[in-house]
């Protein structure tokens, strides 16, 4: 279903809808007019960017029986009342019911305004939390591998199609893109999902431990060996070996791993016995193991036999348009966590997840929305003249004022100055834009400097 945008307005008196009409779109707001609640209805879906205007007293269906459907069709689709002095009681009611606000006519301009700027903004965050949602359950158990852009929906679909196919995987990426992540879903999507996922870092082991941690050993293998233990390799036959950062295994461990790789069978420590194995392997480099100066130790022919298929997760400086689902993930995970509430999000805060390069990856990103709900992270902090609380002893109108030109400096900084992109983002007309830069203060030329 599509979703339509701007404000329903609904009202019978034709003179006052006009007049109302023309209020809003000064304000900058793109308005649907209706004379009757049931035009309204036919015309509205639950998908709607915006907010629903009504008149309380009309024929047919009137704007309490308009409110009740619209909230059958959308529970958090904001409904303004318009009211007479005599339906007061009955607006009372309905906001209790849970309209998202009552104005008693005749009203100013500027409290329907207000009131409708206020209702817009709730509503973009419920669609935006929506489409949060509505991506973690498109991506299945497949989260944190989260993702809009094209390079994500590739790495899914590769995914999905190899996962049940059983070759042996090479998963290439910097540190903390992901690898476990996608070596864990080939597991899990795959017919060995209900066997064993074993994971391995080959980096965080001394050579002198490792082929004991792989293979096993009998009692007596070598000293200190009193009891028998199974080896990585075995516990994961029917299931999948995940061995990170590969490039680190030592080169006697390496001729062994390539024999179990060709010959599916482990012999573990202090034994001749052969068993065989039912496992697949899915291998992660933080190299390039393609590439002889960085492959340096790693065999060639190990090398070759693990490439099968390979998978390069994209970093995340990359696919910069995923950074705010991500976000918008992390923090709502570390909420949930921590028991607290998500802090406000500034324009400092947008602009530093933008441009900052993120050499950790995805697991940077984590660490600093954990941060961010903490209150530990200083680049996330809000300036002063950000704050709300700031803006208390300022009468309503100039903060109002001074929060549309925040959004308006914003919405060019993360548009990189550019005038087309930043008048679609705002959703208003261009002579509007024009006019609230001149109303506000604010010079094109500075945020031309961003865009170069």
């Amino acid at each position: 279903m599509s979703a339509t945008s701007g404000i329903f307005l609904i009202d019978d008196d034709r003179d006052l809808l006009k007049a109302t009409t023309q209020t809003l779109e000064l304000a900058g707001f793109s308005v649907s007019a209706f004379s009757a609640a049931a035009d309204a209805l036919g015309a509205l879906d639950a998908n709607l960017v915006g907010v629903v205007v009504s008149d309380i007293r009309m024929p047919q269906i009137d704007g309490l029986q308009l409110f009740d459907r619209v909230r059958r069709l959308d529970a958090d689709l904001p409904v303004i009342l318009m009211t007479g002095h005599g339906d007061i009681p009955m607006a009372v009611k309905a906001i209790q019911d849970g309209a998202y606000d009552f104005i008693t006519k005749p009203f100013a301009t500027d409290r329907l305004v207000q009131s409708v700027r206020r209702a817009v903004e709730k509503r973009h965050l419920v669609l935006e939390n929506r489409a949060l949602r509505d991506a973690a359950e498109q991506a299945q158990d497949s989260l944190p591998l989260i993702g809009q852009t094209a390079a994500m929906e590739r790495l899914r679909h590769t995914l999905r199609q190899i996962a049940d196919t059983d070759v042996d995987v090479l998963v290439t990426g910097e540190t903390g893109s992901g690898k476990e992540v996608v070596a864990s879903l080939l597991h899990r999507w795959s017919r060995r999902a209900s066997g064993n996922f074993v994971a391995l870092n080959c980096g965080a082991l001394p050579e002198t431990v490792i082929e004991s941690e792989l293979f096993g050993h009998e009692p007596g293998a070598f000293t200190g060996a009193q009891k028998k233990r199974i080896g990585r390799i075995e516990h994961a036959s029917g299931g999948t070996l995940f061995l990170d950062e590969i490039e680190s295994m030592p080169p006697s461990t390496q001729v062994q791993m390539l024999r179990v790789l060709e010959m599916r069978e482990v012999t573990p420590l202090g034994t001749n016995e052969v068993r065989p194995v039912d496992l697949r392997v899915v291998a992660a480099a933080k190299v390039d193991l393609g590439d002889p100066r960085q492959r340096g130790d790693f065999r060639e022919d190990l090398y070759y036999r693990l490439n099968v298929v390979t998978i390069s997760i994209p970093p995340l400086r990359d696919r910069r348009d995923d950074i705010p689902l991500l976000f918008g993930y992390f923090t709502e995970r570390a909420a949930t966590r921590f028991k607290r509430s998500i802090p406000m999000i500034s324009a400092d805060l947008h602009r530093h997840l933008q441009s900052h390069e993120w050499p950790g990856n995805v697991r940077e990103l984590s660490h600093f929305a954990e941060r961010f709900v903490l209150g530990l992270e200083p680049a996330a902090a809000a300036r002063p003249d950000q704050n709300p609380a700031s803006d208390g002893a300022l009468p309503l109108p100039a903060r109002v004022e001074r929060y549309e030109a925040d959004i308006i400096r914003e919405t060019l900084t993360l548009n990189d100055g550019d005038i087309r992109r930043t008048i679609e983002a705002l959703g208003i007309p261009r002579k509007t834009f024009y006019d609230k830069l001149q109303r506000h203060g604010i010079v094109r030329g500075d945020f031309a400097k961003i865009a170069q």
